[in-house]
């Protein structure tokens, strides 16, 4: 997956502020002399009240998110792999070694133990989820293995083939966060492996957007998170950040520092495109409802802050404004007696 920086789209107050200074430098407010005069600004635009964001832009990767392996937990052979871009669900084989299958359960917590009367934990927790699930009953589903929930391993193990036991062995499950898709193939049918060996590589099921950040615009990347997202057709839809994560990559030449950068996977719907090459835009800031000026209408007040000025017919007054969000092109102001519609001076 190619990485690019975002970007701030309508820039940091700091760099706008120095924008600012340079027009404010060019364009002092009107003495009276000019007034008198009837010497108007060379232009003038209108105060708008409306919705200022502040935005993150970020070029992502649309494809079905991060890959994972699939290992075996025990010495064998291959008797069996599913095909690549296959879907595996809950209750289904996701390969088999001396044709033992591993079944495909749901949850986040990874199979690490053999699982038997006695023990506690949200590995077991899980367990007993997917075989209420199932349709396997006779036990409570908590974190606690008990005589019962041996029973329905036992009767889930007959129905899988597996020997019945009553003890979930290491192998004999694979959890994963929900249906899987079968990315690559990193075994072959036929071969010995031993515990650890990569098997599969695996991606959830449903597209998603892969996109790096700085790690300075971490604040826009939350869980959670509303995204828009500009599809490879032009189109655009909405997206929600699903996962952040922190990722460091190793420097490329000798002695080269480690990047440190924000992951974050963006779930989206409409897309039926291939990998292909997006773009996401983060809202950093938003105001919704506020009275807002082109920035160059800013004028630097003698004593320091800023105001507008405000062009009345043949005559011009300036008002003192305090600043808000600055967003492309534009800044929040607040001051005595401003409305929306108001006239104000602009450089030429």
């Amino acid at each position: 997956m190619s990485r690019r920086t975002a970007k701030i789209v309508a820039g940091a107050v700091a760099v706008v502020s120095a924008g600012t200074a340079a027009v404010l430098a060019a364009r002092p407010g009107a003495s009276a002399e000019d007034e008198a005069a009837g010497l108007l600004p060379p232009a003038t635009a209108e105060i708008e009240r409306g919705t200022l964001r502040e935005s993150v832009e970020a070029d992502g990767e649309l494809g079905y998110g991060p890959k994972r392996t699939a290992s075996a937990r025990r010495q064998g052979t291959v008797t069996w792999l599913p095909d690549s871009g296959a879907t595996v669900t809950r209750g289904k084989p996701l390969h088999r070694i001396d044709d033992d299958p591993a079944i495909l359960l749901y949850g986040t917590t990874p199979a690490y133990r053999a699982m038997s009367p006695g023990d506690e934990g949200r590995d077991v927790a899980q367990l007993e989820k997917n075989l209420t699930a199932l349709g396997y009953d006779g036990f409570t589903a908590d974190d606690e293995y008990t005589s019962s929930t041996a029973n329905a391993v036992e009767r889930w193990q007959d129905d899988m083939g597996l020997p019945e036991t009553g003890v979930a062995e290491l192998g004999q499950v694979v959890f994963a966060p929900g249906a899987v898709r079968v990315d690559t193939l990193t075994a072959e049918e036929g071969a010995a492996v031993a515990p650890g060996q990569p098997l599969l590589t695996w991606t959830g099921t449903e597209k998603v957007v892969t996109v790096r950040l700085d790690v300075a615009d971490a604040a826009v990347a939350k869980t959670g998170a509303q995204v828009s997202v500009t599809l490879p057709d032009g189109k655009r839809t909405t997206g929600k950040v699903t996962e952040v994560a922190t990722v460091i990559e190793p420097g490329t030449g000798q002695d080269a520092e480690p990047t440190t950068e924000i992951e974050a996977q963006v779930a989206i719907t409409g897309a039926r495109s291939g990998p292909a090459a997006v773009g996401v835009v983060f809202t950093a800031a938003e105001r919704r409802g506020v009275l807002t000026v082109p920035v160059a209408a800013l004028v630097a007040a003698p004593g320091g802050g800023f105001g507008v000025e405000i062009v009345e017919e043949v005559t011009t007054r300036y008002v003192p404004v305090k600043t808000g969000l600055f967003a492309g092109g534009r800044v929040e102001i607040t001051g005595d007696g401003l409305t929306e519609g108001l006239t104000v001076g602009m450089p030429k």
